[in-house]
Parts: structure tokens; sequence; C-alpha cells
């Protein structure tokens, strides 16, 4: 199974991925794009800029067009033009130009695991960091994994509760 766990910063999705994983050990385990670029040498601003995130989406695009039958992604392309979306530049970001790729992407997915922000919060946000961006990226994602309009033909896993509680709610979707 292809499984993407989607959400913004500081939600747990990449400790949930860590427990899926331990729970499903054939699978392969492909970290975050902004990860991925890093470990080849790409070098971000400290503030991602428009351009870190055009990055990090064909970076995600690439790792759903390499990975084999059997891959948990740490983030989705979908994910990435969240933050496209909500970064402080949006509006010279051209959504149109990507929906289609991210769409065919995204349908190579057998499940997606959306975990959005809780209140009360599960993972403490450090001071330095925005939370009103984290915020903006969890509004950009659920308009576009739960809106018609984008159409990335699968319906989202929503998890919420401890990490054992989400664990429990992935495994009995696939069964």
């Amino acid at each position: 199974m292809r499984i993407a766990f989607s959400g913004s910063h500081r939600v747990g999705k990449s400790t949930l991925l860590a427990a899926v994983a331990e729970a499903l050990p054939r699978h392969v385990t492909l970290d975050e794009p902004y990860n991925l670029l890093e470990e080849e040498g790409y070098e971000h601003e400290a503030e991602p800029s428009l351009e870190d995130f055009i990055a990090q989406l064909e970076r995600s695009l690439q790792a759903f067009e390499e990975s084999g039958p059997d891959t948990l992604f740490d983030r989705s392309p979908a994910d990435v033009l969240a933050y496209l979306l909500a970064h402080e530049d949006a509006e010279s970001f051209d959504i149109d130009e990507w929906l289609e790729r991210v769409r065919d992407a995204m349908q190579s997915l057998d499940l997606l695991v959306y975990v959005p922000i809780e209140q009360p919060e599960r993972i403490a946000v450090a001071a330095h960091e925005d939370k009103r961006l984290r915020a903006r990226v969890d509004g950009a994602l659920e308009r576009l994994l739960l809106d018609d309009r984008y159409d990335f033909g699968l319906e989202p896993l929503v998890v919420s509760g401890d990490v054992r509680k989400r664990v429990d709610m992935v495994l009995e979707r696939i069964g």
C-alpha cells in the first residue's frame, strides 16, 4: 500500500508515520521533501521562500513517481501545495500550473492520512514558530483534501487522538 501522512507542522504526523511503519515493517518510509532536498545539498532560506516550496513540490512529485507499491510518505504533494497557498507571497503562485501533476501523484495513493491541528493541541509549538502560518497551512490543506473542487480522487482518513488511537484508525482502515 502507498500511504501518505499529511498535516501542518507539529501535529504528530511524523510520529504517526513511524508508529505505522513499525506495524508495517515491509513498507519503505520516505522522508518529507524538505529533508530529502537538504540531504541532496539543497540550501533552504531561513524563512522558506516561494521558490523553496516549489523545489519541495517538485521533489515530492519526484518521490511519488520513483517510489514503489509499499511506501509510507511523510507528506504528500498536497501538503506542499498548502504551504505554497499559505505563504506570504501566495498571490504570485499559480496553483493551476501544478494541479494536474499533483492530482496524478495523489491518485497513486491507496490511503491518505490527514492529521489536523487538534484542540487542545497534542504537541507543544515552540514560541519561535509561527502559529498563524501553521493554522493557515492546516486550513489550506483541509480545503485541498476535503473540497470536491480539487478532486484528488481519494477520501482522506482524518485521524485524532493519541498516537495509539491514530495508529489503530490507520490499521483498521487498511484492514
